[in-house]
C-alpha cells in the first residue's frame, strides 16, 4: 500500500493537440491559475441510508474545497437526558439504537458500567457469550459499511455480497436474542436467555461460511481497480490529526495508532483470548476500508476461541438486588464497531442515573471533516465522507 502523489496544479496555459481531418491543431487551455469566485455549496441534509441525516457546508474555489462545516442535530434524540427518569435496566432500550448498527455492542458497554457501579458479578458463561456476540455484530457492522461503501463509489456488486453474509448472522443471533437488530439481549447481572440448544453447532457453520466467502468479499472490493484508483491517496489523515480530534475505531487505526479497549483495557473475556488489532501504513480512505476488512477475520478468530472456550454454568448471576441501587460514579468504555464508545455515569443512590454522559465514536469520528476536506476536489468528497464510517444517530445521541 504505498502513498500515491497526487498530480500538482500548473498555473501556467497548458496546451492541447488536437488531430482532425489530417491536421495537428494547437489549442490553448485557460490557465489553471485564474481566480474564481468563492462558492457556498450545502451537501444534504440528506440520507444515504447507512450514515443518516447528515448536512456539511463547504465553501469552494472552483473544484477545489477550502472549508468544510458538519452541521449535525437532525437525529438527536435526547437519550442522555431520558436515561435520567428511568430504571438503569429500562435505559437499555434507548442504550441499544443510537447506533443502530452495533445495537448490540451498545447494550454491552452500558450494562457493564451499571454493574461495576452497583458491584454486580458476572458469571463466566454469560461473558464468554457477550464476547463472542459482540464480535458477531461487529462483522455485521463492518459488512455493511464496506459493502455500502462501494455503492457510494459507483460500484453496486459488493453490497449484494455484503447482505448475503449479513441475513445469516443475523438469522443467528435472531435465534439466540430474539430480535434481527435491537436485541435488548444484555441484562443487569447477565443475559436475557441461555444460548439454545444447537446454538454452537449452527453457529460453526456461519463461521466457515463466512470465513470463506469473507475471502472472495475482501478480493472483490480491495482488489477493484474503481475503489483503488477512487480511494488510494484521497483523504489522507496523519495519527497526530486523528489523536487530535479524539478520533477512534478504523479511522484511527488506518492512521496507524494500534489503541484499542480490548487490548488496553480488556473487559468481559477479550483478555483470555488471542487477536491482533491491525493498521494502515497511509491513513488514506483506502488504508480505512482495509482496516474494516481486516477488523472482521480478527472478530471470526475471537468467536472461535469464545465456542471453545464456553464453559458450563448460569447465565445470569443467582443472587440480584430487587431494587438497583447507583451511587458513585464510574467512566466505562469499550471498542464498539466504529469506535471508542464511553458512558460516563453518575449515581446518587437511586435506581435512576443521576447524570449520564454519552462519549460516542461517530461524534469524533465526524469532528474531523473540517480538517480531511479542505484542499481536497468536491469529486473526492464522498469518498472520503463515506471512508469516515459514522452514524448519525451516533453523533446526535
Amino acid at each position: 500500500m504505498d502513498s500515491v502523489e497526487q498530480p500538482a496544479f500548473k498555473s501556467a496555459a497548458v496546451t492541447s493537440m488536437v488531430r482532425g481531418g489530417g491536421l495537428d491543431i494547437e489549442i490553448a487551455e485557460p490557465s489553471r491559475g485564474l481566480a474564481t469566485e468563492e462558492m457556498i455549496l450545502n451537501i444534504g441534509p440528506q440520507h444515504p441510508s447507512t450514515h443518516g441525516v447528515l448536512r456539511v457546508v463547504l465553501e469552494l474555489d472552483g473544484e477545489v474545497i477550502t472549508r468544510a462545516e458538519p452541521v449535525i442535530g437532525y437525529m438527536h434524540r435526547a437519550a442522555e437526558k431520558l436515561s435520567e427518569y428511568r430504571d438503569a435496566r429500562q435505559v437499555l432500550v434507548l442504550m441499544n439504537r443510537h447506533d443502530w448498527i452495533s445495537a448490540f455492542n451498545n447494550e454491552l458497554g452500558w450494562t457493564i458500567a451499571v454493574e461495576r457501579l452497583s458491584g454486580i458479578e458476572v458469571p463466566d458463561r454469560a461473558q464468554w457469550i457477550r464476547t463472542m456476540v459482540a464480535e458477531w455484530n461487529r462483522i455485521l457492522n463492518h459488512l455493511m459499511f464496506s459493502g455500502s461503501y462501494p455503492l457510494e463509489l459507483g460500484a453496486m456488486t459488493p453490497i449484494f455480497y455484503a447482505f448475503r453474509e449479513r441475513e445469516m448472522i443475523q438469522d443467528l443471533l435472531e435465534t439466540t436474542t430474539g430480535a434481527r437488530m435491537h436485541h435488548s439481549y444484555c441484562r443487569v447481572g447477565g443475559l436475557k436467555d441461555d444460548l439454545p440448544r444447537g446454538f454452537l453447532k449452527r453457529s460453526a457453520e456461519v463461521l466457515d461460511v463466512t470465513r470463506k466467502r469473507l475471502r472472495d468479499f475482501e478480493t472483490l472490493i480491495m482488489g477493484n481497480e474503481i475503489i483503488f484508483a477512487r480511494t488510494k491517496g484521497v483523504g489522507v489523515l496523519s495519527g497526530e490529526t486523528a489523536i487530535a480530534y479524539g478520533c477512534s475505531g478504523p479511522v484511527l487505526q488506518a492512521s496507524g495508532v494500534p489503541m484499542d479497549p480490548r487490548k488496553d483495557e480488556p473487559y468481559e473475556k477479550y483478555g483470555e483470548v488471542e487477536f491482533d488489532v491491525p493498521v494502515g501504513r497511509n491513513g488514506d480512505s483506502y488504508d480505512r476500508l482495509w482496516v474494516l476488512v481486516q477488523r472482521m477475520w480478527e472478530s471470526c478468530k475471537i468467536i472461535e476461541q469464545c465456542m471453545e472456550k464456553l464453559p458450563a454454568g448460569p447465565y445470569i448471576a443467582p443472587k440480584l438486588p430487587k431494587k438497583l441501587s447507583l451511587e458513585g460514579e464510574i467512566y466505562f468504555r469499550t471498542e464498539n464497531p466504529l469506535g471508542l464508545m464511553g458512558y460516563y455515569l453518575v449515581g446518587d443512590g437511586k435506581k435512576e442515573p443521576y447524570r449520564l454522559k454519552m462519549r460516542t465514536a461517530s461524534f469524533s469520528n465526524v469532528s474531523v471533516i473540517p480538517a480531511m476536506l479542505p484542499g481536497t476536489l468536491v469529486p473526492d468528497l464522498i469518498a472520503i465522507l463515506g471512508s469516515i464510517f459514522f452514524v448519525v444517530g451516533d453523533v446526535d445521541r
